[in-house]
């Protein structure tokens, strides 16, 4: 009997299935978990990367011009198609809508979401109801939409019911909860090919505009004929210039050289440039003279297919800035200052502005007797062209791009031409060699809210990129006249299209 115990307690056949059984219960558990963990990362993953996509399609259309809000939930409306799994309620199609973007925080569909002007510095800094205030825009859309430069988008949360039973655990909760996610992206803009050169909005004191604003401006011939005389004194206020750090080096050799380049490859964001101090009045003169075909740049690389200034000796080629003026305008000029700028009695800006009020009639029958003025540029009053609808005219009478039948060519009374002298080197075929690109600082805005001009500094924001075109070579080694061509940004035309980068990115 003894032997019979012994053996059937030696015996470990049949052992695995006690083990099993044993084990089974923690087996099973451990295998609800890792399944309910699988469920729910998969429809985290689904949830955040519908939050993602919704926030990279609003954050597209975020560029600060009307209807930014509109059109960023009409992106999130129509492009996003994201599917969930695994909730509660199984595979369902994720939605927005479109409320009518005028409101900064709203909701749709299976998200929420909120127009931001800023978010916090560090990313471990969440925005919360507590601060949310301080990243919002304004509530106002004609204000908040040109701020807004973030969207944060909040998918609702959706039911996860585990198969585990968590309930049965010592101190278990609810066998359910809810799932969500967010994500904030923002748009950014910037602009290559651009020039190192900044100027303090000439439209930013709007008391001595006449109430107009630099949106206005660019939006209305009228105001964009007003011709302006850029400073660079070393004084900050509106109509000065000053210069930008370049990536490629400072220095005034450098400054020359980008300034007479007709592609610098200098690239700028609108939410910061850098400057760089000082005035170098020679480079300038030299790089913004060379593209008139005057000898004054080593660096340049051409100049414009249109050079007419009213010049004597327009055939010669020029050397040192030294261009022999036609002081007779029934004979030959150039694109001439208006009224006041020749009367040096300007009143808006400082005296640095004009009305707007140049001599179109006597430039078209001193550069081109005998030619009767086209319709495209037959306004008068309000509706007078500017100076550069009439040097693109010379270039381009059809505006088609076929430059063929271009009347550059045409002999002033003087007997000048626009062609470009022998010496000057092959024209640059681009039509707008005579443009000024830069970037736009609110600079009394910037000096109240404590800022320092003087040395160096970096990520100062931009108002608007623009273009500006120079209607005469510097003649006095200083001041730069230009006209207002186009902005980026609300109040634009789209001509600088090509030089913008815009980019939607997630930042959170």
């Amino acid at each position: 009997m003894l032997r019979i115990v012994r053996a059937f307690w030696q015996d470990q056949r049949g052992i695995a299935l006690v083990l099993v059984a044993i084990m089974l219960p923690a087996i099973i558990g451990f295998s609800l978990l890792v399944i309910d963990m699988s469920r729910a990362n998969n429809l985290k993953n689904d949830l955040q990367k519908a939050a993602d996509a919704f926030s990279l399609a609003g954050a597209a259309e975020l560029d600060g011009f009307p209807g930014a809000w509109g059109r960023a939930e009409r992106a999130m409306a129509t492009l996003v198609h994201n599917e969930s799994n695994f909730s509660t309620s199984g595979r369902f199609t994720l939605t927005s809508g479109q409320p009518g973007g005028t409101a900064r925080c709203n909701a749709a569909g299976n998200i929420s979401w909120c127009f931001l002007k800023a978010i916090p510095p560090a990313d471990g800094t969440q925005i919360t109801t507590a601060n949310q205030a301080t990243y919002l825009a304004d509530a106002t859309p004609s204000v908040g939409e040109d701020e807004t430069k973030f969207i944060q988008v909040k998918v609702t949360p959706t039911g996860f019911d585990t198969l585990f039973p968590v309930s049965f655990l010592p101190g278990g909760t609810d066998n359910s909860w809810t799932i969500g996610a967010v994500a904030t992206a923002g748009f950014t803009s910037g602009v290559c090919e651009y020039t190192p050169v900044f100027m303090c909005n000439p439209y930013e004191d709007t008391t001595i505009t006449g109430g107009v604003t630099l949106e206005q401006a660019a939006q209305t011939r009228q105001y964009r004929r007003r011709q302006i005389k850029l400073r660079g004194d070393g004084s900050y206020f509106p109509g000065n210039f000053a210069f930008l750090a370049s990536p490629f080096g400072n220095g005034a050799n450098q400054l020359e050289k980008m300034l007479a380049d007709s592609k610098p490859q200098n690239c700028y964001s609108r939410d910061g440039v850098d400057t760089e101090p000082g005035q170098n009045a020679g480079p300038v003169l030299n790089g913004i003279n060379s593209r008139f075909g005057i000898d004054s740049s080593s660096y340049s690389d051409g100049p414009g297919v249109n050079v007419r200034k009213g010049a004597k000796n327009w055939n010669s080629f020029v050397k040192n800035n030294k261009v022999d003026y036609e002081t007779d305008p029934t004979k030959g000029v150039g694109l001439e200052r208006d009224s006041c700028q020749i009367a040096s009695n300007c009143t808006m800006m400082g005296g640095r502005m004009g009305a707007g009020d140049w001599n179109f009639a006597r430039y078209w029958a001193a550069n081109h007797p005998g030619r009767p003025v086209p319709s495209a540029l037959s306004g008068t009053g309000a509706n007078l062209p500017t100076r550069y609808e009439v040097y693109r005219y010379e270039i381009d009478p059809n505006g088609d791009g076929n430059t063929s039948d271009n009347i550059v060519g045409d002999a002033a009374v003087s007997g000048e031409k626009g062609i470009p002298p022998a010496g000057a080197g092959t024209p640059i075929s681009i039509p707008d060699r005579r443009l000024l690109y830069g970037a736009i600082l609110d600079c009394n805005a910037l000096k109240a809210s404590g800022m320092n001009f003087s040395g160096r500094l970096t990520g100062i924001p931009v108002r608007r990129f623009a273009s500006f075109f120079i209607t005469e070579p510097i003649r006095d080694g200083k001041d730069i006249f230009v006209e207002l061509v186009d902005i980026t940004g609300k109040g634009g035309s789209g001509t600088l299209d090509n030089y913008l980068r815009d980019e939607a990115q997630l930042y959170r």
